[in-house]
Parts: C-alpha cells; structure tokens; sequence
C-alpha cells in the first residue's frame, strides 16, 4: 500500500478504535489528517473500501493471534483459540464489531484471507458444521461480554470454559 492509501487507513483506524465506527466518516479522517475529504476519493472511491481495508486488517491481525494460539497449546487447541479471540475482541471492541456486524464485504477483500483467518479453528475442529457452532459461540460470548449483558456477579471465565469443553468431546 502506498504512503497516502496507509495514511488514510492508519487515520481511519484510530478514529475507529478510540471513538466507534460512527466515527468513520470521510470528513472526519480528512480531517484527522489535515486534508480536504475529496481528497480520500484519489485513493478510495468510498467510505465502504476504508472499512474494507480495516476490516482486512483485523482479519490478518486476529489470523496472526489465533496461529499463534495454536502453535502454543496444540494440546488444549479450543481453550487456545477461545483466549485468544476473546483477547483480540476485548481489546479492539469497535474493530471487532466492524468485522463482524453486517455482511463482510468480500468482494473487497483480499484473496484467501478470510480462509486463512478461519484454519486455525478449521485445524481444531476439521467438521465444518462443529466449527461454525465453536465460531458462533465465541462470537456471541464476546458481543454479550462487550455489550456488558452479563451480571455483575457471572463467572465468564467459566462460562467460557464450560462452553467450549463443550464442543470438545
């Protein structure tokens, strides 16, 4: 990518990860960067391809968490990969929210990414229908964690493992 495109891009992410995605607005990352918002059209036609590129991003970075994950404790490969995608959502809530609310714009994004995002979970659990049930269940423990819908006094770690020992026998 060159120099202005990861400039726009980097702006865009930091508007997203300190003030949510209805922050990206192509006013706001001209800004951000001290430019005219036309100018963001030489080098995306639209708001849609930034959040394609952060979306991107996240994949590859939660792709790299979750490999590591893995090679780690291929002993206890659910509990690695749960911790792990737990760990990279709470800690990029907007941006985890972004890649995974709505249709993920494929169309837009790199070759193979999404593929290579899911085979840690896919090298775990090799029955697709299992792994998508793993996948649903992670993703639905952290929207309810970051949505803040537990009580107060609710073991989530437990909940966590319970679930996922769940899908392991």
């Amino acid at each position: 990518m060159a120099d202005r495109p990861r400039q726009i891009v980097d702006a865009a992410r930091e508007l997203l990860e300190t003030e949510g995605a209805d922050a990206l607005t192509m006013r706001r990352i001209a800004d951000k960067l001290g430019i005219r918002a036309p100018s963001l059209y030489k080098h995306f036609p639209d708001k849609q391809a930034v959040e394609a590129e952060l979306i991107a991003q996240g994949l590859a970075e939660i792709a790299d968490a979750q490999e590591a994950a893995l090679a780690e404790a291929p002993e206890r490969p659910l509990v690695a990969l749960g911790a792990s995608y737990r760990a990279y959502a709470l800690a990029h809530p907007h941006l985890y929210r972004l890649m995974t609310e709505g249709p993920l714009p494929r169309h837009l994004l790199p070759d193979g990414l999404e593929a290579r995002t899911a085979l840690p979970l896919v090298k775990a659990v090799p029955d697709e229908h299992r792994a998508r049930a793993v996948w649903a269940f992670a993703h639905g423990m952290v929207i309810l964690e970051l949505d803040g819908r537990f009580p107060p006094d609710a073991d989530v770690d437990t909940a966590w493992r319970v679930g996922l020992a769940a899908f392991s026998g």
